[in-house]
């Protein structure tokens, strides 16, 4: 018997920024993005990430169903209320800017 597994890996799978036209409180950039995480045995998680780190390292992030992540987005709708995100299946997802403002 052969066992094959995958090395843990993350990936960004959509990216998205906040237009520079639209200014939040903290007078920060901020950031999107649906990462894919895959594990040893093959299985994968979706996470989308919202925050001034370009990197993804400090910020608001949120489970995404796997469904959904493999969907991709569809759209982002940046608003000083927040960011709306639509995935092609017709799901949405909103993040209160409270939840990003000032390094969350």
């Amino acid at each position: 018997m052969i066992t094959a597994l995958r090395w843990p890996q993350d990936e960004v799978t959509y990216r998205s920024t906040a237009p520079s036209s639209l200014t939040y409180p903290d007078r920060s950039e901020h950031y999107l993005a649906l990462v894919r995480s895959s594990s040893l045995s093959g299985s994968e998680t979706f996470r989308l990430f919202v925050g001034r780190d370009p990197g993804h390292d400090y910020g608001h992030w949120l489970d995404i169903d796997a469904y959904l992540g493999r969907e991709g987005v569809a759209s982002t709708e940046w608003t000083l209320e927040g960011v709306r995100v639509r995935f092609p299946t017709g799901h949405e997802v909103f993040v209160p800017a409270r939840a990003f403002l000032y390094g969350r």
